[in-house]
């Protein structure tokens, strides 16, 4: 995307950074560089090879499309085991269906427990193979196993989209969301009052507004505006508007002037 967005300050870039990103036995090098440009998006930089298939490969490079420094950082292990030394706390991704049925999460808890725990650490999160996963024995070195909830008809995510949607969740744990904007302040009831009298004289004037017989049009526009809370300054282009069109300021226009009817 090429539109800027405004964006909260960093709250604690060290959050981030004690992220870990493990790919265990990937198969292709292209999923390990998209994964590491799905990070380097989020702003995470720690990631983990453990016993890839096919890496350094200039398929991963192109893949990265810019995220190369997160590639060239990247650490390689020969066991999980390895991967996981220092962490406090490790989350296993997990798809399918299994005989042990460990408790799981979904990505949302996953992050935050995630982000809570880099106080004390570095976290991980753990990444299995394209065809098959995370073994039991691996998941078994996983505190936390975490399942993205996808359509049950076709569950299998791509191991770089489902680095994304974790990414993306641990970014909005830390803290790293889009800034607020400026707040809304729907004006006080007597403004809104105001409002709506200006609205009634000017239908009235204007004859489209029959005040022996008014039905329920006002009660309308109540609703409508009060629905649409404006503030200060669209209170003021809406009588501004309602001014320029009263048929009284015009006095060689007669009510109905003009129409086609």
């Amino acid at each position: 995307m090429s539109d800027s967005v405004p964006q909260n300050p960093t709250p604690d870039a060290a959050v981030l950074s004690r992220l870990r990103i493990v790919l265990v036995g990937a198969q292709h090098p292209g999923n390990i560089g998209a994964a590491a440009r799905a990070m380097k998006v989020m702003g995470l930089s720690d990631l983990a090879l453990v016993a890839p298939e096919r890496y350094p490969d200039p398929e991963a490079t192109a893949r990265a499309s810019g995220a190369d420094d997160v590639l060239a950082a990247a650490r390689r292990y020969d066991t999980l085991d390895q991967a996981l030394a220092d962490c406090v706390l490790t989350i296993g991704t997990s798809a399918r269906s299994r005989r042990t049925q460990w408790p799981l999460i979904d990505a949302r808890a996953a992050a935050a427990r995630a982000v809570a725990a880099t106080a004390n650490g570095p976290v991980a999160l753990v990444f299995g193979r394209e065809r098959s996963g995370l073994n039991n024995a691996e998941l078994d070195r996983c505190q936390l196993h975490l399942q993205v909830p996808t359509n049950p008809e076709y569950s299998s995510l791509n191991l770089a989209a489902a680095v994304q949607v974790v990414a993306y969740e641990l970014r909005v744990a830390s803290g790293h969301g889009i800034a607020a904007g400026e707040a809304h302040v729907p004006v006080p009831a007597a403004d809104m009052e105001g409002l709506f009298q200006h609205w009634h004289d000017v239908l009235v004037a204007a004859g489209f507004l029959d005040p022996n017989e008014p039905r329920i049009l006002m009660r309308r526009l109540r609703r409508l505006f009060n629905r649409a809370a404006p503030d200060r300054i669209e209170t003021n282009i809406l009588r501004g508007a309602l001014r320029a069109l009263d048929p009284r300021r015009l006095p060689n226009r007669k009510p109905g002037a003009g129409d086609d009817r």
